[in-house]
């Protein structure tokens, strides 16, 4: 009799122990007792009753769910690859295992889905500026779908945009098109402002007669700094105008005392006698 008592005692302390589950602190266990949904245990020690209930885990950490690559015509009818990553936490663990039957894989194929028909109402130009106003439209989307499933997505980034070659070879052009008209007008307003102060210079000089001097003898000092062999000096023609008007008055002169006699029509020169033969 002993015997059979201590008998049922182990099997009853067996059966007790073998209900006994330790769940994390970031785990939640959702508890059904004869196909009955229970109150959530954990985290810590609880009792499972073997056989009778059953229990499954759910985590509360933030899960990283990778989208794969989606092929995406835009709005403005150009095909790009687009792929994307969202992070995820289950809010209310019993939604997510009685509302759902993978909550997982379930979340992974709604944000596919959703990449595509954001994007596809999207211009190309507007995805590659306005990323982050994308990012929010479909992590709200997607939000709002899983809120029944006791799922809270905290946020959903587009990682890589995949372009067609000859559209990465057209975005080339444009932009080198731009840096282009970007580098004249540079160009052009250094012109302008440089011929803006060339202009304030050359009034100011021609106030002051005398600073075209001290600029001269400055940019003779800046020439002889340099270490040259050979120095240029300008000379104005001005200083030179007096002596060609004295030499204008004599070069007149002796041109007049020696003055060739007017011929008339059909009057020939003089033959002039030369030495040798003539040659015909």
């Amino acid at each position: 009799m002993s015997d059979i008592l201590v008998g049922a005692i182990g099997l009853i302390a067996l059966y007790l122990f073998s209900g006994l589950r330790v769940l994390r602190e970031y785990e939640r266990g959702v508890y059904f007792l004869l196909g009955r949904l229970r109150p959530t245990k954990g985290p810590g020690l609880i009792f499972l009753p073997p056989v009778l209930a059953r229990m499954q885990k759910v985590s509360l950490r933030v899960m990283a769910i990778d989208v794969p690559p989606q092929d995406v015509i835009t709005r403005d009818n150009i095909s790009i690859k687009v792929n994307a990553v969202l992070y995820m936490r289950v809010k209310t663990p019993d939604k997510a295992v009685v509302g759902v039957e993978n909550y997982l894989y379930a979340t992974s194929q709604l944000a596919q889905t959703t990449l595509r028909s954001v994007l596809g109402e999207t211009e190309m130009d507007e995805l590659l500026a306005n990323r982050d106003k994308i990012n929010a439209i479909l992590r709200q989307t997607i939000d709002t779908r899983t809120e029944d499933w006791g799922i809270e997505v905290s946020a959903v980034e587009v990682k890589d945009v995949d372009l067609p070659p000859e559209m990465k070879r057209a975005m080339a052009r444009q932009a080198e098109a731009e840096r282009e008209r970007r580098a004249k007008v540079i160009n052009a307003e250094g012109e302008l402002q440089a011929a803006e102060k060339l202009a304030q210079a050359a009034h100011i000089i021609g106030k002051e007669p005398a600073a075209i001097q001290l600029r001269y003898l400055q940019t003779v000092n800046e020439i002889a700094s340099e270490n040259n062999s050979t120095t240029i000096f300008p000379i104005p023609i001005d200083l030179f105008r007096g002596f060609m008007e004295r030499l204008a008055p004599e070069q007149a002169g002796d041109s007049g005392g020696r003055a060739l006699p007017e011929r008339t029509a059909g009057e020939r020169l003089p033959a002039v006698p030369s030495k040798g033969k003539a040659k015909v």
